[in-house]
């Protein structure tokens, strides 16, 4: 028995929504210096293809919406310290 098409959409939603944040908090929580950029990177596409994928979508997703401007806002801002040399090893 094949699964409904709106199941379906909520399967592969939950997984997109989990993959992005995932990512968007290995980013946020990594240790490594040399590490940080690259996660941060994974996590600004993650963010911005969930971002796509909402676009197309004609449900309302305004809190989502909300919820991944913040978190692309914070790993802009984590990426702008790391610039301007404000995160260090420990």
């Amino acid at each position: 028995m094949s699964m409904p098409i709106s199941a379906r959409r909520n399967v592969s939603s939950v997984s997109a929504n989990t993959r992005w944040h995932a990512l968007y908090q290995a980013a946020l929580f990594e240790t490594d210096t040399n590490k940080i950029s690259d996660r941060i990177s994974e996590a600004e596409k993650a963010v911005v293809s969930r971002m796509k994928e909402l676009f197309s979508e004609s449900s309302d997703h305004i809190e989502e919406d909300l919820i991944l401007d913040d978190a692309l806002y914070a790993l802009r801002s984590l990426r702008n310290c790391l610039t301007h040399g404000s995160l260090t090893a420990a």
